[in-house]
């Protein structure tokens, strides 16, 4: 038995397994089952906080009292540090892309609700210089007596991919209790970190269903080179050394469409149908592209072999208030 590290309890954990009965019906095969991951908590919803279980245990260890991260404006793992920040007494500290003056809606008002200390940067700094920021703030808390902890851009390193070896093994769990093996496991990727920890377990635990991920954000080719930075990470808290390939590591590209939390209509039409047909919300920057590439990919035939299928909520549900004028109703 593989002793992976240790964790705190955050999350309202299992999550359930449901099947899209309607969807499944609709598109006529395979079955398709949903995860709901965006069920987590309220303020820690979706599956950055299954990452953060692992990574702020390893900073308690630590003796850290601040925990550092960055994202985007609308950053769901930036909004879940921040409330884990405060239900365990702690500081938080989120370096954001985008604009200071920007309304206080989504993730940005919850963020500041939980009293983050925020620090507005601009995309091209954020590109290039988030970790040296990161770094900066780092040092000069140290000065003041503080003892800071960095986690990276969607807690996607080698302690915050347990979150989701975790993950798979209460999916292996669930599998024997209703009775049903997944062939295909499908999920966004943003960062890279969901699908490592997936992955990594599916390996040692002799899982045979593959994963898929639909990458919201630049190509496949990026995102097999972070899975497989991560996977090599995860390896050193584990006493295994998997000779993996980047081939067995599945992105599937196409789905970017305008490119990272901007929204094409059709994906927006396709939100607010899968809402009214299944009654789940999906959200504009992760689950609402890969689910309806997911669809897409179906339509064409690409899991035309498969029975059934898990795709996993990663939740979100904050990004859609900003973008609300988007909708039409």
């Amino acid at each position: 038995m593989i002793k992976i590290p240790e964790k705190i309890t955050l999350a309202n954990l299992p999550t359930r397994i449901e099947k899209l009965e309607r969807l499944s019906q609709k598109l006529g095969a395979p079955n398709i089952y949903i995860k709901r991951d965006d069920q987590t908590g309220t303020e820690v919803s979706g599956n950055k906080i299954r990452k953060l279980e692992f990574s702020v245990k390893e900073a308690l260890n630590q003796s850290c009292d601040v925990l550092i991260t960055c994202g985007g404006i609308q950053s769901n793992h930036c909004r879940a540090t921040a409330a884990v920040a405060s239900r365990i007494g702690i500081k938080s500290v989120l370096v954001l892309k985008g604009d200071a003056e920007t309304e206080s809606d989504g993730n940005l008002l919850i963020d500041r609700l939980l009293g983050a200390e925020i620090h507005f940067i601009t995309p091209e700094e954020y590109k290039n210089n988030r970790n040296e920021i990161m770094e900066k703030i780092k040092a000069k808390l140290e000065e003041q007596g503080c003892k800071p902890y960095i986690i990276p851009e969607g807690a996607s390193n080698g302690i915050g991919g347990f979150g989701y070896y975790n993950a798979m093994e209460e999916i292996i769990c669930q599998e024997k209790e209703l009775g049903v093996h997944f062939d295909r496991i499908v999920l966004a990727v943003g960062s890279g970190g969901t699908h490592s920890g997936l992955f990594l377990a599916s390996k040692t635990l002799g899982y045979t269903g593959e994963i898929y991920g639909f990458n919201v954000c630049d190509d496949a080719e990026h995102f097999k080179n972070e899975i497989y930075k991560i996977l090599h990470e995860s390896m050193q808290y584990l006493d295994v050394n998997l000779h993996l390939s980047k081939d067995e590591i599945h992105i599937m590209d196409g789905y970017v469409g305008r490119g990272y939390s901007l929204s094409r209509p059709e994906e927006l039409r396709f939100i607010h149908d899968f809402a009214k047909l299944e009654g789940i919300i999906l959200d504009p920057v992760y689950t609402g592209k890969a689910m309806y590439g997911f669809v897409e990919e179906i339509n064409k035939g690409t899991f035309k072999n498969c029975e059934n299928i898990l795709f996993i909520h990663t939740g979100g549900a904050f990004g859609l208030f900003p973008q609300r004028n988007l909708f039409e109703f």
